[in-house]
C-alpha cells in the first residue's frame, strides 16, 4: 500500500493559532504495522493508518501527547 510522504498535523493551541506540525513518513512500522512519521526535530511522532487515523508516540519521558484536532496531506 502506498502511504503519503508527510502529513500536516493540526493541533489546538492556547494561543490566538491553533498549531501546525508537518510529520514525514519514516522507515519505521508502529505496533498497528502502520508508518510511523515525525517531525524534523524527532519530538512529535505518530503512527498513522490508511484511514488517517493517529496514534501519538512518545518520544521522551514526561511528554503529555494531545491529539490532532486536524490530519491532512499537505497540497503543494
Amino acid at each position: 500500500m502506498e502511504y503519503p510522504e508527510s502529513y500536516q498535523l493540526v493541533f489546538q493551541s492556547s494561543a490566538v493559532e491553533d498549531d501546525t506540525v508537518i510529520v514525514r513518513r519514516t522507515a519505521q512500522a508502529g505496533a498497528g504495522g502502520y508508518p510511523v512519521y515525525e517531525d524534523e526535530t524527532g519530538i512529535v511522532r505518530a503512527e498513522i493508518s490508511d484511514r488517517g487515523e493517529v496514534r501519538m508516540l512518545a518520544s521522551g519521558g514526561h511528554q503529555l501527547l494531545g491529539t490532532p484536532l486536524v490530519v491532512r496531506v499537505p497540497t503543494g
